[in-house]
């Protein structure tokens, strides 16, 4: 279990294809501290196990489904990717509760900036529509955020300027792929209003 706030921004050493599955190497400097083998880490805000550790760099697996349902199938060395460690019983919650299970990758419809200002507009996959309320949270890339406005095809989020400093989110651009994990209490609440 993740809150979806960033703690690091990591960099692709590199992903080796095989059949049916990825190995991922990603450096990291903050998030190396104290993890071991076994381990879960959200890259990109999706929840991967450590499979080795050798500083500075954390190998994960990444298994057929994962390279399919989300963005991580995509990279390249010397991309940069969104980390944070699974949170400790006990601890602070600062974002909101996110699991690291992708439900969709979305594009990036239009970025808006201005002075001060920075808005990101999400292709809305149709299937995902019911679970997006305007002032709702949203995971995207690993990142919490509030819902702003919610049309037909897309929702927005607006991005101060330290989450445009700390995450992945100020480098895309228009037409870039974006993990996108609904909230999880929206889920279960949608899911119950569903059964017999």
């Amino acid at each position: 279990m993740f809150n979806g706030i960033v703690e690091e921004t990591g960099v692709v050493e590199r992903i080796d294809h095989r059949k049916n599955l990825s190995v991922l190497k990603v450096r990291a400097r903050k998030v190396f501290k104290g993890v071991r083998k076994g381990d879960s880490i959200a890259v990109d805000g999706v929840c991967l196990t450590v499979t080795d550790a050798a500083s500075p760099v954390l190998t994960f697996d990444l298994m057929r489904e994962t390279l399919v349902k989300t963005s991580l199938g995509k990279l390249k060395p010397a991309d940069r990717v969104n980390l944070e460690r699974a949170l400790k019983v006990g601890g602070r919650i600062s974002g909101h509760f996110v699991a690291g299970h992708v439900d969709a990758v979305g594009r990036v419809e239009a970025k808006v900036s201005a002075a001060n200002y920075t808005e990101l507009r999400v292709r809305l996959p149709k299937t995902l529509r019911r679970y997006i309320a305007p002032k709702g949270s949203v995971c995207l890339d690993g990142v919490s955020l509030t819902v702003g406005e919610v049309k037909k095809d897309y929702f927005s989020v607006y991005l101060i300027p330290l989450t445009l400093r700390v995450t992945t989110l100020g480098l895309k651009r228009e037409g870039d792929g974006v993990n996108i994990e609904v909230d999880i209490l929206a889920r279960y609440i949608l899911n119950e209003r569903c059964q017999p």
